[in-house]
């Protein structure tokens, strides 16, 4: 049975301290204290391409899937940079046929499971819902809201309504409820009701009246079979702030990215269970910018064993542009400018005694073959940002064997001027985005399963 938690009314807090004293007279003292350790949110967090994926498809070669999450990333990639304009935020695509990571709760009541992508360079958190004038096939159940007690419309008038600026909201006619439209690259889209609804996470905890899509026309070319996506963005619709909104669950996010290729599962946490701490932990502030989705911060080099190139922007050869790269879990590789890129490679190629060699699936800029012992000795690559953050980055995520023998550097160039960091450079590393002090933290791991 889930414990649930109403949204609080009049600034007062009070129901979740009533639940607990309730809990503490009919439960023993062992579940009671499992209570108390856990005032925060958690869901459990999985790679799409992991064994323990219910995507996982066993006929795909570790080598096409490899190709598969290079073709995402560039389609996102291109799609982000043709949509970022000061008129509207950048419109991102999500192609979940590998190189992303899902997230797990439930919904509605009775409840169903979902597994959606999560995705820091997302608001709106939606999934596809029953009837359906169109949708694609999905792993789990379709969601009916005419089947769950507490699914409520979303009013036109709303003031969550009126959030969705780009989003391309409107009216219905006949209920006066209201109604969302999300294009994303590939084709893909969604358009449904904006509705309200309750969702399980972890430990049985049930957060009534959240907001959310509920799409009954979505096209899934590009979407896979994942149940939609989970928006861990900094925008008013995210689940972060609406946690926030309408709970007081301070806006704070923290996961470990296991590695694909890995049988194990991680976590998600929110609000006082996203707190990372210890004495390797490293902090880089959060950059505000005039789109509120993404979670930017401030890039400032790159390091090739012990030789540091220092990143200066386009505009200003002697400055570093604030918050000129954001995090993006939806992106499986991490971009660079062009000419940063190739002076990078100048520094890497001059350090590394491999043979270069073509990609004979073509995508990658740079690759090399694989010495006949197996091991691609890699310099240290360490990415630098603001407030004295050095990330090393993990080998096996930024040399990707791509066909046998052959192996790539998964850091690609862009022209345009936002950097992003793809989640394959955030493996071993326990990260948390804290929109309540405007800071991410990097505590470095080996053990996503343990990750403090």
């Amino acid at each position: 049975m889930a414990i649930y938690v109403k949204p609080r009314s009049n600034n007062i807090f009070l129901l979740p301290i009533i639940l607990f004293v309730l809990f503490c007279l009919i439960c023993s003292s062992s579940e009671s204290e499992a209570i108390t350790n856990n005032v925060g949110i958690t869901a459990d967090l999985i790679h799409g391409d992991s064994p323990l994926s219910p995507f996982y498809d066993p006929s795909l070669t570790r080598f096409q899937r490899v190709t598969n999450a290079l073709r995402h990333s560039l389609a996102r990639r291109r799609s982000i940079r043709s949509n970022n304009s000061k008129s509207s935020p950048p419109e991102v695509s999500l192609t979940p046929v590998s190189g992303f990571y899902l997230m797990k709760m439930q919904v509605g009541d009775p409840p169903i499971e979902l597994m959606g992508i999560a995705d820091t360079g997302s608001d709106l958190m939606w999934t596809q819902c029953a009837p359906c004038s169109r949708c694609y096939k999905q792993k789990t159940p379709i969601f009916d809201p005419k089947k769950s007690k507490t699914y409520d419309t979303v009013s036109c008038k709303s003031q969550e309504c009126q959030s969705l600026r780009f989003e391309h909201p409107s009216c219905e006619n006949t209920t006066n409820g209201c109604r969302y439209e999300l294009y994303y690259a590939s084709r893909a889209y969604t358009s449904g009701d904006l509705a309200t609804e309750t969702f399980i996470f972890d430990q049985n905890l049930a957060f009534s009246k959240i907001v959310f899509g509920c799409g009954h026309k979505n096209y899934g070319g590009s979407l896979g079979t994942s149940s939609g996506i989970v928006g861990l963005g900094g925008g008013p619709v995210s689940i972060i702030r609406q946690l926030k909104k309408y709970y007081s669950i301070d806006a704070k996010i923290s996961y470990c990215l296991p590695h694909p290729n890995s049988n194990v599962s991680s976590k998600i946490n929110f609000g006082s269970n996203a707190v990372v701490t210890g004495p390797k932990v490293m902090s880089t502030p959060l950059v505000k910018k005039e789109h509120d989705t993404f979670h930017y911060v401030t890039f400032e080099g790159i390091s090739v064993g012990n030789n540091k190139l220092a990143f200066k922007s386009k505009e200003s050869r002697k400055t570093v542009e604030e918050g000129n790269m954001f995090i993006d879990t939806g992106s499986t590789y991490t971009y660079l400018t062009t000419d940063f890129y190739f002076k990078f490679l100048f520094a890497l190629d001059k350090a590394l005694n491999g043979t270069p060699t073509a990609n004979p699936e073509g995508g990658f800029q740079v690759c090399y073959e694989k010495p006949a012992n197996g091991k691609f000795n890699s310099p240290t690559i360490t990415a630098h940002f603001r407030g004295g953050v050095d990330l090393v980055l993990s080998p096996d995520a930024t040399f990707v064997e791509v066909n046998k023998g052959v192996v790539c550097l998964a850091m690609l160039p862009d022209f345009s001027n936002d950097l992003v960091l793809g989640n394959s450079q955030m493996i071993n590393y326990l990260i948390g985005i804290d929109l309540e002090n405007q800071k991410v933290d990097f505590l470095p791991t080996n053990d996503c399963t343990n990750p403090n």
